[in-house]
């Protein structure tokens, strides 16, 4: 019954969370002395992989925009990344509001001593996050400027090694890793006082994404003066997708079809715009992983990150979303380094935002497909008040 409700990756998650809990209320010091370096090792093999993800899958989106620099193009990809960081910023102030009355509080007295680690293996990534973000930039915008199509074409394969690295190395090694982490978690004794919170923060989670749509969908509203109803309820049959399968591809193929039925959008437009937003625009995503690192950083640590830290988030954060690969939870995982580097939030919180962010999967994917169709709608308004042709559209 359960398997049926989650989908394949959630299911493993969740299996891995069980087995994890499990494996920590039963273990003696002995056994969480051989789980304490299995832990450390997944979790430096998966550390390491993410500024290789970074700059693979970023540096080869930067040099693609040299054969689709259009008008049209520029302005959607500054409406994905407005909303991802709008939506970020939202789930931030309504987590600094909300996130003091769940009472959060870090568990210390209950807490069990960890024995001392029997192997220890460090593996160092060959660059830091923000230096992987540097370097996609700068090299993607100088491959533009050369016209160096031999490195560009290098690009594209080296995207294609990383994203088989994520498939067969990261993904897999995720639920071993989660298993690890809450066995830890269950034998300190800090985790099951803290399943009410778990409830809440997925309750407020999914609130916000409602909210995010409807302003969306209301800001369209406003600047295209047409009724958004007309594009929000042909997204029946896409919701249901979505929250059924997780999965964008399989959301995106139904929004194509759906939408097609909507009399306010451009079909020039919609056929350019649906598709595209259904890569870039994990609006989401974003929301998941911003508030998630709010609740994790006050449930561990007993603080929040400051708004200084997410001043400097939040930016790089939206970055990330536009670029993140097409995988279960490619925002998050691609975002880890990021969470890690400016938040501070270690292995155990990541691993505790991976769990959790896998049971609001559903609802991430359908908030991320469902407001592609509100910045249609305003991409459609702005082809019309800008007087682009058809033929200026499709040039994209």
């Amino acid at each position: 019954m359960i398997k049926k409700l989650l989908s394949g990756t959630t299911f493993r998650l969740f299996i891995a969370v069980l087995l994890g809990l499990l494996i920590g209320k039963i273990a003696s010091e002995n056994v969480i002395s051989i789980i304490l370096p299995i832990k450390h090792v997944l979790g430096q093999i998966i550390f390491f992989l993410i500024p290789l993800l970074i700059f693979g899958f970023i540096t080869p989106s930067i040099t693609r925009l040299k054969k689709n620099a259009s008008k049209l193009l520029s302005t959607a990809l500054l409406l994905a990344y407005a909303s991802c960081v709008g939506s970020a910023t939202f789930a931030a102030i309504v987590g600094y509001i909300t996130i003091p009355f769940l009472n959060i509080a870090p568990t210390t007295e209950t807490v069990k001593e960890l024995p001392e680690m029997i192997f220890r293996l460090d593996i160092p990534p060959l660059m830091s996050v923000l230096s992987a973000l540097v370097l996609a930039f700068l090299l993607g915008l100088s491959i533009i400027w050369t016209k160096a199509d031999k490195i560009e074409a290098a690009l594209y394969e080296f995207q294609n090694l990383v994203f088989t690295m994520v498939k067969k190395f990261l993904l897999p090694l995720l639920p071993f890793f989660i298993a690890a982490n809450f066995s830890v978690l269950a034998y300190e004794g800090a985790l099951a006082e803290r399943l009410p919170i778990f409830f809440a923060i997925l309750l407020i989670t999914i609130v916000c994404h409602i909210t995010w749509i409807s302003i969306l969908y209301l800001l369209a509203g406003l600047y295209s003066g047409k009724n958004p109803w007309q594009v929000l309820k042909y997204y029946g049959p896409v919701i249901l997708t979505a929250l059924g399968t997780q999965s964008s591809a399989a959301s995106l193929a139904i929004a194509i079809e759906e939408t097609k039925k909507s009399p306010v959008l451009r079909e020039d437009v919609r056929n350019f715009a649906i598709p595209l937003f259904g890569n870039i625009h994990f609006v989401g995503s974003i929301l998941d992983v911003v508030f998630l690192s709010l609740a994790v950083s006050q449930l561990l640590y007993g603080a929040m990150p400051s708004v200084e830290q997410l001043l400097i988030f939040i930016p790089l954060l939206g970055i990330f979303a536009i670029a993140a690969p097409g995988l279960p939870g490619g925002t998050l995982i691609t975002s880890l380094g990021l969470i890690h580097a400016v938040l501070g939030i270690d292995e155990a919180g990541t691993a505790l935002m991976i769990t959790i962010f896998a049971l609001l999967d559903s609802f991430g994917t359908t908030h991320n497909i469902t407001s592609d169709g509100a910045l249609t709608l305003y991409l459609s308004s702005y082809a019309d008040k800008n007087q682009l042709s058809s033929s200026q559209v499709l040039e994209n």
